[in-house]
């Protein structure tokens, strides 16, 4: 049994590690208000422009290269996870599902862009194209880096490089729910029609349909990806919240057995002393 000493140093380990939880979840927590003040942001964009799209797309027979359906079925999975750790399982989770759906019939010579330090490590070691990488973006997120990275895929779309694009990323739900979604990004779908709208009167465009169906859609697809990513970076404050709250519960529940047994073990020592101290005074005595 561990002596009194031990146990005390133990314990004050302990209370350390709970202090830098404690922090870590407050810091998490001021993050994640920052981070659904962004979505709150954003969505509504991202929804009109879908929306407009939608509306523009039931109106034009013209096409462009991003609404092109290819008869192969070579793919790029795009994944996102986080540049840190203890977030809990956050990107294990998505890194074994993305690993899932790569060695599945669903598509032809697979490659991945790994977003995220997490995904960049995993695909290095594996056997899976690596065609990019962005290490050091989600924790070092800057406002144009979602269109960016959107324009790459695009580009590559585009030269024929693949023939779709998809998306998986962690979507941000609540505080205890995040949800992994697997999108495809490209070639473009046009959102559904709101049918139980009715009709809606046509629109005159200035410029023509076409010119507007060019500007929408890069437009579409570099929002698609910024808001995936905003997601993202939200559920993982949300779940390194969650983690370090568990793991503060955790060591206060620590803490409390190693108290009770710091006191039984000093109990132990002083009922040892005595016992030694009677003993020595009845020999004493005879």
């Amino acid at each position: 049994m561990a002596n009194a000493r031990d146990i005390l140093r133990r314990i004050r380990s302990v209370k350390g590690t709970q202090q830098i939880t404690k922090a870590m979840k407050m810091v998490a927590a001021a993050k994640l208000r920052r981070a659904q003040e962004r979505i709150a942001k954003a969505r509504p964009y991202a929804d009109t422009l879908s929306r407009v799209l939608a509306s523009l797309a039931e109106r034009t027979e013209h096409t462009h290269p991003l609404l092109e359906q290819r008869e192969g079925n070579r793919a790029w999975l795009v994944v996102i996870t986080s540049d840190k750790g203890l977030c809990g399982a956050f990107s294990h989770n998505l890194l074994r599902e993305a690993d899932e759906l790569l060695a599945s019939d669903r598509w032809e010579n697979p490659a991945v862009v790994a977003v995220g330090r997490k995904a960049a490590e995993h695909y290095r070691k594996r056997s899976w194209e690596l065609v990019h990488e962005e290490p050091t973006m989600i924790s070092n997120l800057k406002a144009d880096d979602g269109p960016r990275l959107a324009r790459l895929l695009m580009d590559a779309f585009d030269e024929g490089r693949t023939d779709s694009i998809w998306l998986l990323y962690n979507s941000f739900v609540s505080m205890m729910r995040q949800e992994r979604t697997l999108v495809r990004l490209l070639p473009v779908e046009p959102p559904p029609g709101d049918e139980a709208a009715g009709p809606e009167v046509d629109y005159l465009y200035e410029p023509d349909a076409k010119t507007l169906l060019g500007e929408l859609l890069p437009r579409h697809v570099e929002t698609q990806v910024q808001t995936a990513v905003f997601d993202s970076i939200a559920a993982e404050h949300a779940a390194r919240m969650t983690a370090m709250e568990m793991a503060t519960k955790n060591a206060t529940e620590m803490i409390d057995k190693l108290t009770l047994l710091y006191n039984r073990t000093r109990q132990a020592a002083i009922t040892k002393e005595l016992i030694e101290i009677v003993s020595g005074a009845q020999a004493l005595e005879q």
